[in-house]
């Protein structure tokens, strides 16, 4: 289906989503939210994806915010429906069992940090600007801000962002955890080609299981997040990429994965 707010390419197994508004700085709306979803919902269904990349229009932001024109308006009652929307949207991108990786160039504030935090790989232009500055609006974040960044970062870093609402620099935002990778800005699509690309031919089903692992298997407590990651350890020995892998190493060849 064609989008309004968004565009999608595909280059190989790599699907592209980007935001689309650079008269808006890329901002979150309503509209913006649940093309997202959806378009991350078909990238999840489509077997011919094994990575999405998700990125900004234009070099001054990858995304900005929520659209603070639309959020003006909005009723307590609205504004819990909007909050809800876009957690179901990182919980969509985060759960989504291909690896996302974020392509932040510009600003990554407020609801565009959330959107960045949801994605499971971060890289950076040296030159973007992090922060969750909804206590200048009267505001907390509401898109999972305190809960995944307190997850990367620690209590102490989430409450000085979000108690003082200052912009960080890239460098800065790569030493608490919160970027993957930083990259000089002329870099950053070549870099971000890189990953996907090395991404896109590994084992599809072994990328779900470190995902799962890593994300629902980390918010246990240890025994249970260790006896997730037996479970699909064994479970990966039950695939033929599994025996294609093994193969292709004693053979000292390169693999050929098929996801099955």
């Amino acid at each position: 289906m064609a989008f309004r707010t968004l565009a999608t390419a595909d280059r190989g197994a790599v699907r592209t989503i980007t935001i689309n508004r650079p008269d808006k700085l890329n901002a979150l709306n309503r509209e913006t939210i649940g093309e997202l979803t959806l378009a991350f919902r078909q990238a999840q269904q489509d077997d011919a994806v094994r990575v999405v990349v998700l990125a900004g229009t234009g070099e001054k932001a990858f995304v900005a915010g929520a659209d603070i024109a639309e959020m003006t308006g909005l009723t307590p009652v609205q504004a819990q429906t909007f909050s809800h929307a876009g957690q179901v949207l990182m919980r969509t991108i985060e759960g989504l069992g291909k690896p996302v990786v974020a392509k932040i160039q510009g600003y990554a504030l407020g609801g565009g940090m959330e959107l960045a935090m949801a994605c499971h790989l971060r890289v950076a232009s040296e030159k973007a600007k992090f922060g969750q500055p909804e206590i200048g609006l009267g505001l907390i974040p509401g898109f999972g801000g305190t809960q995944r960044l307190t997850r990367l970062t620690g209590r102490g870093v989430a409450l000085e962002l979000c108690l003082l609402g200052q912009q960080i620099d890239a460098a800065r935002a790569e030493r608490l955890g919160i970027v993957t990778r930083v990259v000089a800005a002329e870099e950053l699509d070549a870099s971000v080609d890189a990953i996907a690309d090395q991404l896109a031919v590994a084992a599809p089903l072994a990328l779900k299981g470190i995902l799962d692992a890593v994300i629902e298997g980390g918010e246990c407590a240890i025994d249970q997040g260790l006896a997730f990651e037996t479970q699909g350890f064994a479970i990966a020995f039950s695939t033929e990429d599994m025996r294609e892998g093994t193969a292709a190493f004693l053979e000292r060849r390169k693999p050929t994965f098929h996801g099955r």
